[in-house]
């Protein structure tokens, strides 16, 4: 009975470890949330819906904003906090801290291609 006891806590343990939840794995981050309620209707995969040319990928984001190639985060977020043409301003809309993981957020997807 012991040995069969034994045997079922190691399965119960081996599942555990094994079976890691999805949502775990695939946790979408603050600043993907914020840039969804705010950016993607406009910039959804990181493409532009009103200029087509000047989207969120790596390249493009080079050549529009100012200082991108020595500092892409601080380039994003002086875009996202005084906007430019079409682009509204959001330094009213949303606190620092937001503008920051949004900034990060955008500089990771260009990194990896959107």
């Amino acid at each position: 009975m012991r040995i069969l006891l034994l045997i079922l806590l190691l399965a119960i343990a081996l599942s555990k470890l094994t079976f890691i939840r999805p949502a775990l794995a695939a946790e979408t981050s603050n600043g993907a949330k914020i840039f969804d309620a705010n950016c993607a209707s406009c910039h959804i995969g990181g493409g532009n819906i009103l200029i087509s040319q000047k989207t969120l990928k790596k390249e493009a984001l080079s050549k529009y904003l100012a200082n991108y190639d020595s500092d892409s985060i601080k380039a994003i977020i002086y875009q996202v906090q005084n906007g430019k043409n079409a682009m509204p301003a959001f330094k009213d809309k949303l606190s620092a801290q937001e503008i920051l993981e949004i900034a990060t957020y955008v500089s990771q997807q260009a990194e990896q291609g959107w």
